[in-house]
C-alpha cells in the first residue's frame, strides 16, 4: 500500500516514469507522506547539475539558466502552472468567485506571462551567484517546500469541494499524514541547523514567513485552498530560500 501511494504522489507531482497503476482511496491515504521525496529527487538532480557544471568548469550564466530549468524538467511544471494560475488569478482584481473561474481557466492573461518571466529572470539570477558548497541546503528546501506545501493541503480549508486538493484531502488519512509530514519537517529543521546554524535560520525563516503569506492568500482571497495556490505557494517559497541562501553566502557564513 505505500509503495501504492508512492507512485501516486511521484506520477501526481513529476515526470519520473512510474508503474501505471488506479488511484482508489487506499492508495491516496498516504500519498502526501511521499511528496517530499519527490523534492528530495529534485535536490539530487539538481546537486548533480552544479557538480557537472562545476567539474566541467561552465559558466555561471548556462549553469544558472540550467538550474532554473531542471525543476521544470522534473516536475513536468505542475506547480510552475499553479504559480501562473494564481498570478492571472490575484491580478483580476474580481470577487473571491471570480478569481477561483479564472483559476480554472486554462488560458493563460498578461500578469501570468509577466511574472512567470519575472520569476526565471530573479531564478537565474539567483542561481548565478550560488555555489557548490551551498548546495547540501538548496537540496533540502526542495523537500521543505514540499513539505509545507503538503501540510497546507491536508489542514487549510478547501476553496472548493471538487478538485485535486479536495480529491487529496478526502482521501487522506489526516491524522497520519499531519504526523508524518510534521516529523519530517522537524528532521529537516534539524538537518539545516545542525550544518550551520545560520543557513538554517537564512532557510527557515523565509520559509515560515513564506507559509504564513500563503494562509493569508488562501483563507483571505481565496476562501481556502486549491491545487494552484499549492504550486503558487511552492514555487515562491524555493525562490525565496534560494535568495536567502544566496545572501547567507554573500555574507559568507558557509
Amino acid at each position: 500500500m505505500l509503495i501504492q501511494s508512492m507512485i501516486v504522489a511521484f506520477s501526481m507531482y513529476s515526470k519520473i516514469p512510474m508503474p501505471k497503476i488506479q488511484w482508489n482511496e487506499k492508495n491516496m491515504r498516504y500519498a502526501l507522506c511521499f511528496f517530499p521525496a519527490v523534492g528530495a529527487v529534485v535536490g539530487i538532480g539538481m546537486y548533480l547539475l552544479m557538480w557537472i557544471c562545476e567539474k566541467f568548469s561552465m559558466g555561471n550564466l548556462f549553469r544558472a539558466c540550467a538550474a532554473t530549468v531542471l525543476p521544470v524538467v522534473i516536475t513536468g511544471g505542475i506547480h510552475l502552472d499553479g504559480y501562473l494560475d494564481t498570478i492571472d488569478a490575484l491580478h483580476s482584481y474580481g470577487d473571491r468567485e471570480k478569481r477561483l473561474e479564472i483559476l480554472k481557466d486554462p488560458n493563460s492573461g498578461a500578469f501570468a506571462v509577466i511574472f512567470g518571466l519575472v520569476y526565471f529572470v530573479l531564478s537565474v539570477g539567483i542561481w548565478s551567484e550560488i555555489s557548490l558548497q551551498a548546495m547540501p541546503f538548496l537540496c533540502i528546501s526542495y523537500t521543505i517546500s514540499r513539505t509545507l506545501s503538503g501540510f497546507s493541503m491536508v489542514t487549510f480549508p478547501l476553496a472548493k469541494n471538487t478538485g485535486l486538493v479536495a480529491a487529496f484531502q478526502e482521501g487522506a488519512d489526516k491524522k497520519k499524514v499531519i504526523v508524518v509530514l510534521a516529523l519530517l519537517f522537524t528532521i529537516e529543521a534539524l538537518l539545516l541547523f545542525f550544518f550551520n546554524v545560520w543557513m538554517g535560520v537564512f532557510v527557515m525563516v523565509p520559509a515560515l514567513l513564506c507559509f504564513l503569506y500563503h494562509y493569508y492568500v488562501c483563507k483571505r482571497i481565496f476562501g481556502g485552498i486549491t491545487g494552484d495556490l499549492a504550486g503558487y505557494f511552492l514555487q515562491i517559497c524555493e525562490l525565496v530560500m534560494a535568495a536567502g541562501i544566496m545572501f547567507a553566502g554573500s555574507i559568507k557564513v558557509i
